[in-house]
């Protein structure tokens, strides 16, 4: 029988609670797929942008997959998510982002 590699995963120091995000910006190129993760308040006109994922053309397409099987498992241990018409917009009105470096 053959054994699988193990991978064990570090979680630095301060990542543990994460960061909230609601508003994903996706940019890509010929190479590469940029995803900045933002969140934004309510009422206030500048948002944060928490943090930047750079992912290969490939690697993008399993986070695809892999995100559907999560949803896809999530819905049926819990009903669906519902979407409103509002939260479904690619970007809200009031957030069309205009980046600053």
């Amino acid at each position: 029988m053959e054994e699988k590699a193990k991978l064990t995963i570090n979680l630095p120091e301060g990542m543990q609670d994460g960061k909230y995000a609601n508003l994903a910006v996706i940019t890509h190129s010929q190479s590469e797929f940029v995803l900045d993760f933002i969140s934004v308040m309510p009422a206030i006109d500048k948002a944060n942008t928490v943090a930047r994922v750079v992912l290969t053309p490939d690697n993008v397409k399993r986070l695809l997959f892999a995100l559907r099987d999560n949803v896809e498992k999530f819905e049926r241990e819990n009903g669906p998510i519902r979407v409103g018409e509002q939260q479904a917009q690619v970007v809200p009105a009031f957030a069309k982002p205009q980046c600053e470096a």
